[in-house]
Parts: structure tokens; sequence; C-alpha cells
């Protein structure tokens, strides 16, 4: 049988174009499945709320369900290390947050990096921590905290919801900026951390505001500042922290990853609906109800912003010197 070379010249064009079409057509139609955002949490807490609702909304918007499943465990590492291990095909996700940026200097021994690893998609929002204290406590502002520690040390102890979290770093970079040594009890988790602090078994807790909102609204623990830049809408009479500590701040964040070379189209298509979802009024009241507002911005943005995080509390941890238990 006899070929035309110049046929056969044409067909093997045609089919090395094939698979670049392919792949342009298929980042098109993305997605044509159901998307796992993993949670690197327990279900319940502020962060898997946060991962809820924007599931719901972009769920919409990308035509394919978004399923939450939670994988906690090693201080989100376990969630985190499973995304990164994961195919980078834009079907599984991470509820990228403040812990991640934290470990990477707490944990040395991890088969992943998260600032390798991980690839930023979309920042979603950030929220301060409140300086909450047991109102038989003798101090009412951050400035008389300070001066009561200093003439109290070791009578002072703070607690968080573990080794290396969000508040326990907060916590530390007070120390570290206020000049005082509050000794750290770590928790497992922040809940067991403010019922301790309701029983004043521990003396001040930097908490996000959902755990302690409701009893600084009854009177049973008093805020004596939050960790934003400014005052948050929520608590317009709690000062910031940066009031009396100038350059203060220590928020916590959330925003969506993906394991390293997933493909940009795809990154940037999640992106654009994420902005999107983040513009509606409904979401963005929802999210203020525990204090955060959207952060929105391009993938770079978000890059800068987690490589910006992880040196910020690279510094704080080696002043403290955290390590994980």
């Amino acid at each position: 049988m006899k070929f035309d070379r110049r046929r056969l010249l044409r067909l093997a064009a045609g089919g090395a174009a094939f698979p670049a079409m392919g792949g342009l057509a298929w980042a098109e139609a993305y997605p044509t499945k159901p998307i796992r955002l993993i949670v690197p949490v327990p279900p319940a807490g502020t962060f898997d709320i946060v991962a809820r609702l924007v599931a719901n909304e972009l769920s919409q918007r990308l035509g394919q369900q978004i399923v939450v499943e939670n994988r906690g465990g090693a201080g989100t590492n376990l969630g985190t290390g499973f995304v990164a291990h994961s195919a980078p095909d834009g079907y599984t996700l991470l509820l990228a947050g403040s812990p991640g940026a934290i470990n990477a200097t707490v944990y040395t021994n991890l088969d992943f990096s998260f600032a390798r690893d991980i690839a930023p998609v979309a920042s979603i929002e950030r929220a301060p921590l409140i300086m909450v204290v047991n109102p038989t406590l003798a101090p009412k502002t951050v400035a008389e905290f300070i001066s009561y520690a200093k003439a109290n040390a070791g009578k002072v102890n703070m607690g968080s919801g573990g080794v290396g979290s969000t508040g326990d770093v907060a916590g530390e970079l007070f120390n570290m900026m206020a000049g005082i040594k509050v000794p750290h009890v770590p928790y497992r988790g922040e809940a067991p951390a403010v019922t301790d602090l309701l029983a004043g078994q521990v003396q001040v807790v930097f908490s996000t505001p959902g755990s302690v909102m409701p009893a600084v609204r009854a009177g049973t623990l008093r805020a004596l500042g939050v960790t934003n830049a400014k005052r948050i809408d929520v608590l317009p009479d709690v000062p910031a922290i940066a009031e009396t500590l100038p350059g203060y701040e220590a928020v916590s964040w959330s925003g969506i990853g993906a394991p390293a070379n997933t493909p940009a189209d795809i990154i940037d298509k999640l992106n654009k609906e994420t902005n999107a979802c983040l513009a509606d009024a409904k979401l963005k009241a929802q999210l203020g109800e525990f204090g955060a507002v959207p952060m929105t911005g391009s993938p770079a943005d978000f890059s800068k912003f987690i490589a910006a995080e992880i040196d910020k509390w690279a510094k704080v941890v080696k002043f403290a010197n955290i390590k994980a238990e």
C-alpha cells in the first residue's frame, strides 16, 4: 500500500495541533464535573462557614457543584498536604488561610511547601481577631493590660487554639511589640480556650470574632482591642490595638488555592468567578456578621499577600521560639 507523503505530513501536522486545540477547549469547558473544596479544619468553625458560603455562590456561577470536604488535622497540614499532592486539574481545591502561612515556619519537616506546592487562585476575606479578657481582670484598655502584665508577671496567661495557631502568633506579636511576656497555654481548638477564659483559667485570648462576639455583647467577656489596623464596624467602640501599639496588625484570612501547575486559564476562571461572588451584597453581609470583609484581587495579588504573611509570621515564630508539638 502506497502512502501520499504530502497527505501524511498534513495528517501529522493536524495531529500535532489537535492536543493544543483539545486542551484549549477543555479549559474553556471547565468545569465539567463536581469540584472538591478541601477545608483543612473540622466542620462548624468560622473557616468552615466561609468555605460553605463561597462554595454555594461559586457553584451557581460555575454550573457545577462544589463539594466541601473537611480534612482537619495536624494544624491544617493534613488537608493542605492532600491538595498539594493532588492532580493539578482544577477539580481539587484548597480553602487556604493564615495557618498555612504560619505553618511554613512552625513546621520544618513537612512533605510539601505551602509557598511552592499551593498555587494562589483567589483571596476571599480577611477578619481581625479580638483581644478579650475575663471581666474580673482589672485592665479595661490595652495600655492598662500592658502595665498590668508587667506588674503581675506569671499571673497572666494567654490561651489559644493551639501552638502556632493564628491566636497564638497574634498574641506573641503583641508580646514582642509591647515588650512583655504573657505565657502561652495552648488548647485543642479555640472553643476550649474561650471556655477556660470564661472560667478564669486563662486571662486573655486573641480570638476570631465568631467565637467571642456573643460573650462580648453579653458582657461575660471584655474586648480590649481588635487586631485590625483600624476599628471594625461590628465593634465600633472597641479600639484597634494599633491605637496603642502603632503598626500592630494580625488578621485571619482565607482564599482558594490549587495544586501547583494547575493551568493558568483554569486559575484565571476561578479567580474571576470568585471575585464576582464577593461583589454580591448578600455574601458581603454574611461575611460581615463575623467581622470579615471581602478581599478581592488577581492571583498575582494573592501570591504577594501570602509571601508577605509568610515573611511576617516567620519573624514572630522565631522571636517566640514557637515549635510544632
